[in-house]
């Protein structure tokens, strides 16, 4: 356990959850609330959700006498804690009109002034460490929050602007060319000090083939080259869940693009501009990372070699799919209780993304840092680098 001081510890939980309010700021009160699929939460429910993760496993144990702020926000607010008690379905979320926005917000102050009492004087290394994570939780949903305010807004009919001169995929790449990677044995996963979560430990050692991975994420003009040469219509490039996916689901374009008078648009946080050819991909799920790379004769990274790969370079611009299913590490346990519901019981059905993204708030990046989501998810900034 490396040391936390609860000066640092404090100064870090005003800065993340005052980001959280930052992020929600361009919105009306009317969207806070819409819900328009499954995999989307409404923004209420995230401010509120991660309130809800500090009042439970911190205030909740380690204040005594304290007083929740409403006996129903456990029901509610809990995401999929199986050990804290029931809670509303995941798809019922949009339908929790009640409380309201601004009762919400005044769930946030009273856990916030209740937190700020009690970390002048929280001393225990392992309440420190449980504030620290859900400091690291609440960033994952800051993520979160504006991936789905832009499915949001990016599915009303109206291109609404989030933000005037927020277009968050207009980026370029810094770099060209391949780097090799000389074949030999390797070691992967966190260590030192600094906060990881726990899917990341167990560094291992690997075996690698010698390969070369492309200094630069996929474009836009790249993939529209892909969409011309009709590979949306060639089952020979698509693994065959993939293949079904884009026939049930119609798809000849990544997400949020619109063929506009014969010209390729986008919606961004700017609202809809046109498809600038030069900027990074963003917004395509692993079945289209993993045509694309069959198209162009080459591959998809395993997470092993990106990691290796990336301690040359300053990645970090979308989240990028690896050919990796997620998986534990050698030597991985869960922890007991409801913390141990954070990642183990995920390991199935998924993949492997690395990188970070343009959404990913400050701080809140690592190389070992594995996230993942299931093959058909592509409203995150998701992207594509090649290995040949």
């Amino acid at each position: 356990m490396y040391p936390l001081t609860t000066t640092a510890i404090s100064e870090a939980y005003n800065r993340v959850r005052q980001h959280s309010e930052t992020i929600c700021e361009p919105l009306e009160t009317e969207d806070y609330v819409p819900q328009p699929v499954p995999f989307v939460s409404p923004p209420k429910w995230h401010l509120a959700h991660s309130t809800w993760f500090f009042e439970t496993f911190i205030i909740k144990p380690f204040l005594p006498g304290y007083q929740v702020f409403d006996t129903d926000y456990n029901y509610l607010f809990n995401s999929y804690y199986n050990n804290v008690g029931e809670r509303t379905l995941r798809t019922d979320r949009g339908n929790v009109t009640r409380p309201t926005t601004k009762n919400v917000y005044a769930y946030r102050q009273h856990v916030d002034r209740h937190m700020s009492d009690l970390l002048e004087t929280l001393a225990d290394p392992e309440a420190l460490s449980l504030v620290e994570l859900g400091l690291h939780h609440e960033q994952q949903h800051q993520e979160l929050l504006v991936t789905d305010i832009k499915y949001i807004l990016g599915h009303n009919p109206l291109f609404p602007v989030y933000k005037s001169g927020h277009n968050l995929v207009n980026d370029s790449n810094d770099e060209t060319g391949f780097a090799h990677i000389p074949e030999g044995v390797y070691e992967v996963g966190f260590q030192g000090e600094g906060f990881c979560f726990d899917n990341e430990l167990g560094r291992h050692k690997v075996y690698l083939h010698d390969f070369e991975i492309s200094k630069a994420l996929v474009t836009n003009a790249e993939f529209i080259q892909f969409m011309e040469s009709g590979c949306y219509e060639d089952f020979n490039l698509w693994l065959d869940e993939g293949w079904s996916w884009v026939n049930a689901n119609a798809i000849n374009s990544p997400m949020y693009w619109h063929k506009i008078n014969g010209a390729w648009h986008y919606y961004t946080l700017d609202g809809l501009q046109e498809v600038n050819p030069q900027a990074i991909l963003s917004h395509i799920n692993f079945f289209e990372a993993s045509a694309f790379a069959q198209w162009k004769g080459m591959r998809l990274p395993t997470e092993s070699e990106w990691e290796i790969a990336s301690q040359q370079f300053g990645w970090g611009k979308r989240w990028e799919w690896t050919n990796s299913a997620y998986l534990p590490y050698p030597g991985f346990s869960k922890a007991p209780g409801a913390v141990g519901e954070y990642n183990g019981k995920f390991m199935i059905n998924q993949m492997v993304l690395r990188g970070a993204s343009v959404a990913t708030s400050p701080g809140h990046s690592r190389n070992t840092y594995r996230n993942f989501f299931h093959a058909h998810e592509r409203w995150q900034y998701t992207g594509i680098r090649l290995v040949k």
